[in-house]
């Protein structure tokens, strides 16, 4: 069998293209959506890690440190099975649910470092020029955190992306999920796997890309200052 064949037999035959855009789709959903709700969640953990009253400190950082260190696999199996396992919620619902738990806690101390890294001393000038509080965070030291985390972020928002591939466990017919079953369909594991393999490679350029792109847009807008 040719190359073309093989490629038609994964890629056209029984509509097996829009089955990997189905799967393409819920695995950017859980994505998108686990980030968003993930980074909000992240920075609310990140302030009452930072807070001085001692309980609340010593909560939020129990929480980041057994998130960070659970197998995303082992959590998404025990919210799945355990939790919310009597639950009306769809396992997409739980999925996002696990994945935000998972990316608040990286995105909570990856927030703190980035404070911690802030040159407070332009926060107290700012203070001593008349500025509020939340002026001062907002105009002073949100630039410099958003500056400072945003190549660790751009990397966890990867792993992010890389973390959904392990949804299939729940039932979730995702893109790895897809990639499996064709393959197992074809009896062509190696190539399928590979086209799975590129496909997660094209989104992680993607993300590269937008930061990219953002990084231009504001290098522009300094430069026009």
């Amino acid at each position: 069998m040719s190359l073309n064949e093989i490629l038609y037999k994964i890629l056209i035959q029984g509509g097996s293209y829009m089955t990997i855009l189905k799967g393409l789709s819920a695995t950017v959903q859980i994505s998108l959506w686990s980030l968003l709700f993930g980074t909000l969640l992240g920075a609310v953990v990140c302030a009452l890690r930072m807070s001085k009253i001692r309980i609340i400190n010593t909560i939020a950082t129990i929480y980041i440190v057994l998130l960070r260190g659970s197998p995303v696999l082992m959590l998404l199996m025990l919210m799945y099975y355990g939790v919310f396992a009597r639950s009306s919620l769809e396992a997409q619902t739980i999925a996002v649910i696990t994945f935000s738990m998972n990316v608040a806690a990286h995105v909570a101390e990856l927030l703190r470092a980035s404070i911690s890294a802030t040159d407070y001393g332009q926060v107290e000038a700012a203070r001593t020029l008349g500025f509020s509080a939340w002026q001062a965070f907002r105009l002073v030291t949100l630039p410099q955190v958003i500056r400072i985390a945003k190549p660790v972020y751009q990397s966890t928002v990867v792993n992010l992306i890389q973390w959904t591939s392990v949804v299939g466990y729940v039932s979730i017919t995702d893109l790895t999920r897809v990639i499996n079953n064709i393959a197992s369909r074809t009896m062509q594991p190696m190539i399928t796997i590979i086209i799975g393999m590129l496909i997660y490679l094209a989104l992680a350029y993607i993300v590269h890309g937008i930061f990219a792109l953002t990084d231009m847009l504001q290098n522009r807008k300094e430069e026009t200052a």
